[in-house]
């Protein structure tokens, strides 16, 4: 990759590779501001793009994102698709309303999620919301946007990861948490930050003769997103002991421990544009750099396990 960082800032990445922003099309899910998504639409907006579509639950919280875009470029055309990642009938109401409104998709980018949330909720199909809203609603929104993907050259798939995937293998036997009677929160994330990764490696099988590729983006940690508000930092203490007892390491934080708005949604980015990285792809991107994962989260066996799990949930097989 370039001579990028963990403290390098998302205008940097795209003054970098702005020969990948400029005339394509990008959809960002969960880009309501502040988050680190509309910090990508707000980066990507400064080197032309033809087209910035997100996808997000919340109106009032894109349209801020909305029209700073128009503010920076009054010539880029922008869409917001109204959905929720955990109603499996909104994500195909919305894969619709995206084809429709782009029928090419040069990099989309998964950035939706929600993160240790304390108490067991499942969603609308009775599936764990963490699971649910990190993974498998973007399992099927992708897919069902492969159409748009496949009628671009070379596009790109990037799923937000977390280092939190370190906490947890996915748990195959029990990912629904004995319908609540085993949950945890923190495990729970783990799961759902590793089957990001593995639902990268799995695109990439399945779509790259087809010019699609797939990557996972750990984009760090700032406390503006408002991802981890409802936490303290005892809450944290967990992470550790956690990590111990199920992937058998000593977990650290990378640095820099915290990450300012601008740097935030550097990784991403980097990921979704460094031509660099093909030839390395699916791969793990932390502080702009690949990264090598532990086994649990790269495995041919969790892979297609995965894959098959995640047809059985959204109900639809996707053949390729």
């Amino acid at each position: 990759m370039a001579a990028l960082n963990g403290t390098s800032t998302a205008d940097e990445v795209i003054e970098t590779f702005s020969s990948s922003v400029n005339g394509r099309v990008f959809v960002i899910t969960g880009a309501g501001q502040p988050s680190i998504g509309s910090q990508m639409a707000l980066a990507l907006a400064k080197a032309s793009p033809a087209h910035i579509l997100i996808a997000s639950r919340t109106a009032s919280k894109v349209e801020p994102v909305l029209a700073a875009i128009k503010e920076l470029d009054d010539t880029i055309k922008t869409t917001f698709v109204q959905f929720d990642l955990t109603d499996h009938e909104s994500v195909r109401a919305a894969a619709k309303a995206i084809l429709d409104a782009a029928p090419r998709i040069d990099v989309l980018i998964n950035s939706a999620g929600v993160m240790a949330v304390k108490e067991y909720t499942t969603d609308k199909q009775g599936i764990e919301l963490q699971l649910s809203a990190n993974h498998v609603g973007h399992f099927l929104l992708t897919n069902l946007l492969v159409p748009a993907l496949a009628a671009a050259e070379g596009a790109r798939v990037v799923n937000l990861t977390s280092s939190g995937y370190l906490i947890s293998p996915f748990r195959f036997d029990d990912y629904n948490f004995s319908e609540g009677a085993a949950y945890n929160s923190w495990e729970s994330y783990g799961q759902a930050k590793t089957a990001n990764i593995l639902f990268a490696h799995g695109l990439s099988k399945r779509l790259g003769h087809r010019g699609i590729t797939g990557a996972a983006a750990h984009p760090g940690y700032n406390g503006d997103t408002k991802l981890g508000a409802h936490l303290t930092w005892d809450d944290y203490a967990a992470i550790g002991p956690l990590v111990k007892k199920n992937s058998g390491i000593d977990f650290a934080f990378e640095e820099p421990r915290f990450k300012t708005l601008g740097q935030i949604a550097a990784t991403p980015l980097a990921a979704a544009l460094d031509p660099g990285l093909e030839g390395a792809l699916p791969a793990y991107i932390q502080n702009c750099e690949v990264v090598e994962v532990l086994g649990h989260a790269r495995e041919e066996e969790a892979v297609e396990k995965l894959w098959a799990l995640s047809e059985k949930l959204v109900g639809q097989k996707f053949a390729y």
